[in-house]
């Protein structure tokens, strides 16, 4: 072997070696740092880095592209948000007014922010610029989260002396998880029988008026707190005996009114349903209405009466007079109904007075 060449391969693989392990400088590095996963209060604005440096030999057209990755491999990504050619593109109409970069994309600052904040946001976001020949990429977390509302504070059960008092925190909205912390901001420090939990319960046992004071409770989450208050007294305990004598002799006189209410209510219905029958029993006992004469015979008559002028009274008998009426210019005897003997109604008319009795001259 030639001595020459045996020499100078060890020097050819380190230099090969060396190349190797030095760093690249000459490709497109994105240069943001920090948290990959960000979490942001509900309706705030949040600030995605994506600085980059591009090699020297990166002399293409700048492009940068914004997407939301789908945590679904099959599907595509969803681009939002694009700069090429000197342009900014927007591309869903949610984030048109909400998502925009920071500075002009082309001085090495891809960085965007999004204000107004949804629930709905959360995702992973990708930052991919690209300058041919180089490229590269990086991906933030964002987490929108509900801050907690004003929880509300009350007591479970009551303040007696003596007995184990509840005091409980609850807050209506915030994503989980949400934590609850009593504190004692009047009368002292927190009492040394009083225990709480992480779900908003403080209880204090053998509660004495020392217990007394205005309690703190804060419910907050990754992105907020909120706080109630509750003023804490400390009463005598009640009657218990009194109290469950006065709701049985409540509930007798209760079923007394209701028994004598009961008896009234049959006593009515039997009043009405004697009266009915009474009235039943007048009824078979009436006689019988008389007959009426025929409507004929009584169309007759009315109109006989009609004709003749005058109207009848009660108490009189009527009798009919048949046969030929006489007029008074015709000579003759004229006979009246209650006497035999003519009268003559020649020369002098036939003397006639009023009687009151008949409203009509006789």
């Amino acid at each position: 072997m030639d001595p020459v060449c045996g020499s100078v391969w060890p020097k050819v693989a380190v230099l090969l070696l060396l190349a190797a392990m030095r760093p690249r400088t000459e490709a497109m590095t994105i240069t943001s740092t920090g948290s990959q996963t960000i979490q942001q209060a509900e309706g705030d604005s949040v600030n995605l880095g994506c600085t980059y440096t591009p090699a020297a030999e990166d002399k293409g057209e700048l492009d940068i592209e914004w997407s939301n990755v789908s945590p679904d491999m099959t599907q595509k990504d969803k681009l939002l948000l694009s700069y090429a050619a000197g342009a900014t593109h927007n591309y869903y109409p949610e984030f048109t007014n909400r998502m925009k970069f920071l500075t002009e994309p082309n001085q090495g600052d891809a960085s965007i922010t999004i204000s107004g904040l949804k629930v709905s946001d959360t995702g992973t976001y990708q930052c991919k610029v690209k300058k041919a020949p180089g490229v590269d990429m990086r991906k933030v977390t964002l987490v929108v989260l509900v801050p907690p509302s004003t929880p509300r504070c009350w007591v479970e059960g009551g303040e007696e002396k003596g007995a184990t008092v509840s005091l409980r925190c609850k807050s209506s909205k915030g994503s989980t998880p949400l934590t609850y912390v009593w504190t004692r901001e009047t009368g002292g420090a927190m009492p040394a029988t009083a225990t709480q939990d992480k779900g908003g319960e403080l209880l204090i046992k053998n509660h004495t008026d020392s217990n007394t004071g205005t309690y703190v409770c804060e419910a907050k989450n990754a992105v907020g707190q909120a706080q109630c208050r509750y003023d804490l007294r400390a009463y005598n305990p009640t009657d218990k005996v009194g109290v469950i004598v006065g709701a049985v002799i409540g509930a007798l006189l209760l079923l007394v009114l209701l028994l004598i209410l009961i008896w009234l209510l049959i006593i009515c219905c039997q009043k009405k349903r004697y009266q009915k029958e009474a009235a039943n029993e007048i009824r078979e006992d009436a006689p019988a209405p008389e007959s009426r004469p025929s409507s004929r015979q009584s169309s007759r008559h009315s109109s006989f009466q009609s004709m003749a002028g005058y109207r009848t009274h009660q108490g009189v008998q009527y009798t009919s007079v048949r046969g030929h009426l006489p007029s008074i210019h015709e000579s003759g005897p004229v006979y009246n109904g209650g006497s035999n003997s003519p009268s003559i109604a020649g020369d002098r008319a036939t003397s006639l007075k009023y009687d009151q009795r008949y409203g009509y001259a006789v």
